[in-house]
């Protein structure tokens, strides 16, 4: 299938590393340019020389006000083009109810939930019809996850705003998804396992529970994400779409 990737322009924030990298290694592979961004200058320039010639990078920090139209501006005087953003960052911090502090909530609000609204409004300004706006979020959006209170808070609310915004934007002939991994093989998911104090134990528990018996790998979702924000998918707006091996088992 082709899905229409070829020369389309996106930007993908937090993808030095983990899904949003893998996201967009595969929208390379299809064709398309991409500006990832990431904290760190050094490990932006790093990945921009892994990922090639059709990748530029900005550093940026997703809770940073500027940040989207920085990034926005990049790829349009880069590649002369902006359709669509995929909208990733590294996970909140770990813990239950009583364990995380007032400032894990205000830094995790500010980058997971604010900084995401943020980039997802500014996209929403300058994109036009057959744009698309993305969103890497977690299975906390469909039920809780024990030990990642913090997430199980904060992402159900943005995957409510992600909702709103499909209908508000679908007149203009915009496109809203939100795509949800599961257990994913990252470093990530594995300093969660490591938490229980025998991460090979924990695997092997959260393997069963899964119906393919195994945890996904980044290019399984990376690719899912490519399919979601193409022109292939130019019908599918509104969804949160679960990439975890059948582990939810709602409809």
């Amino acid at each position: 299938m082709d899905l229409g990737l070829k020369d389309r322009v996106y930007v993908v924030t937090g993808a030095t590393r983990g899904l949003g990298r893998a996201s967009a290694e595969a929208l390379l592979a299809e064709g398309a340019k991409v500006v990832i961004t990431g904290r760190e200058e050094k490990s932006v320039a790093e990945a921009v020389d892994e990922l090639g010639p059709g990748a530029a990078g900005v550093a940026a920090d997703n809770a940073d006000p500027e940040a989207a139209a920085r990034v926005i501006a990049e790829a349009r005087s880069r590649f002369g083009r902006f359709d669509g953003i995929l909208v990733s960052v590294g996970g909140p911090a770990p813990g239950f109810g009583a364990d995380n502090t007032d400032e894990q909530w205000s830094s995790a609000f500010d980058t997971v939930f604010l900084g995401a609204v943020r980039m997802a409004r500014a996209a929403a300004e300058t994109l036009t019809e057959g744009g698309v706006i993305g969103f890497v979020l977690s299975g906390s959006v469909h039920e809780p996850i024990p030990g990642l209170t913090i997430s199980n808070g904060l992402r159900p609310g943005l995957a409510g705003f992600a909702k709103s915004l499909a209908t508000d934007l679908g007149p203009r002939g915009i496109r809203v998804v939100g795509v949800l991994p599961g257990r994913i093989d990252t470093d990530r998911v594995r300093s969660l396992d490591a938490l229980s104090g025998d991460a090979d134990a924990a695997r092997t528990a959260n393997e069963s529970r899964i119906p393919l018996r195994r945890y996904g790998t980044p290019e399984e979702y990376g690719r899912t994400a490519a399919f979601l924000l193409s022109p292939a998918a130019s019908y599918v707006t509104g969804v949160m779409v679960p990439v975890d091996g059948g582990a939810r088992h709602g409809f």
